[in-house]
């Protein structure tokens, strides 16, 4: 039985472990956290990643999770309403599609027959024709036949495995920052949203939740900032908001108790090669495409889908699998990583009169004849990229 060891139990590698088992592997999870990951954000599944959903048998567990969110409202900076917008036009959600909270989705996609490693990362490899040795922060020492990074963004597997001239960030311009705060800050299954030149801020409550969740767009400060620890994270955060209107004083004052505050670039990931002999990447840590891309989750699923597939298929000549699974995925990630850029001109603004123009047209959306067809444009390009990929059988 080939002994696979994935790196992150997050999506792509929660999904890639349910898949490797499928098909006959033995996988194992290394996850630095010290326990799952519960919380986060809502995430969208759409197009190709749902029918993986099905095959998984998961289609309608996930669904009962769904946010339930109603209602975007853009908000001026004295709180009185500029815009409503139906909550899936606004996240670009055709019939079908599903939102979730990403806590809830990596719980269900956990397998408990899988074994996990919480607490702990890998520190070294070293990686030969018969496998590879893998060296844990616990400090004992392990032997795979296969290697995967599911690691995200600043992928620790795709450092010591491909080294660091071997990805390119593609950067975004953009900083994102998001954090549990306070009910109370929220309405409940509504989006609000203030736009400012530069900026914008965002608050919701999910169906149910006792908490809500605070998003924060900017524009990336001069230099790209890394913030580092949670106190650099909040200084950059407070000082990209410094004198913002409406309630994001108190947004911020939130975020500073918020001991859950993820902020960083929004970067995309792209590389020549997505595995180095025993060694792959799947997700974010091969293929991010960025918050603004709205896909990421999809990529994730989908491409664990497709990479475990394409292992089973190889039957012990994991280059073949790793170059097949790439040559299938990466049209798709193309597509995928192209609606980042598209997304965010409307995401964060840059004067006051294009926010003036888009909460206007906002307003005049409802009355427009032909609206329909306006509401199904907006939805085609998301749509066409989810479903840019034919997937292998199941088996």
């Amino acid at each position: 039985m080939t002994d696979v060891l994935i790196s992150g139990a997050g999506v792509a590698g929660s999904a890639l472990a349910w898949w490797l088992r499928h098909h006959g592997f033995r996988p194992t999870v290394v996850e630095r956290a010290p326990s799952p990951r519960d919380g986060g954000y809502k995430v969208d599944v759409r197009g190709a990643a749902l029918t993986v959903l099905e095959r998984m048998g998961l289609a309608g567990r996930v669904r009962a999770h769904d946010t339930g969110m109603r209602l975007a409202r853009f908000l001026d900076d004295r709180g009185r309403q500029l815009a409503t917008m139906d909550a899936a036009l606004f996240g670009g959600r055709s019939t079908g599609d599903v939102e979730v909270m990403r806590g809830d989705l990596t719980r269900l996609l956990r397998a408990d027959d899988v074994e996990h490693r919480f607490g702990d990362s890998i520190t070294a490899l070293d990686a030969d024709a018969g496998g590879v040795d893998v060296t844990f922060a616990r400090g004992d020492r392990r032997r795979y036949d296969l290697v995967v990074g599911a690691d995200g963004l600043h992928s620790t597997v795709r450092r010591l495995a491909f080294g660091p001239g071997s990805v390119h960030l593609r950067p975004l311009g953009h900083h994102i920052a998001v954090c549990t705060v306070p009910a109370g800050l929220a309405e409940d299954r509504v989006e609000l949203l203030h736009p400012e030149p530069g900026r914008t801020v965002g608050v919701y409550r999910t169906a149910g939740a006792p908490d809500a969740r605070a998003l924060f767009l900017f524009r990336s400060p001069a230099g790209d900032t890394d913030a580092g620890d949670l106190a650099g994270r909040r200084d950059v955060l407070t000082g990209a908001f410094a004198g913002a209107g409406w309630r994001v004083p108190e947004l911020l004052a939130a975020a500073a108790d918020a001991p859950d505050l993820y902020l960083d670039a929004m970067s995309q990931v792209v590389m020549p090669s997505w595995s180095s002999g025993r060694v792959g990447l799947v997700g974010d840590a091969a293929y991010a495409a960025s918050p603004a891309s709205g896909q990421g989750t999809s990529l994730g699923l989908v491409g664990a889908y497709v990479l475990a597939a394409a292992l089973a298929e190889a039957a012990g000549r994991p280059a073949d699998g790793f170059a097949a699974y790439e040559r299938r995925m990466r049209p798709f990630v193309d597509a995928n990583q192209a609606l980042a850029q598209r997304n965010l001109k409307g995401m964060v603004l840059g004067s006051t009169g294009q926010i003036r123009f888009q909460t206007a047209m906002l307003r005049l959306l409802p009355h427009l004849p032909g609206r329909e067809r306006m509401v199904g444009r907006v939805a085609e390009p998301i749509r066409r990229a989810a479903t840019a990929i034919t997937l292998p059988d199941a088996a």
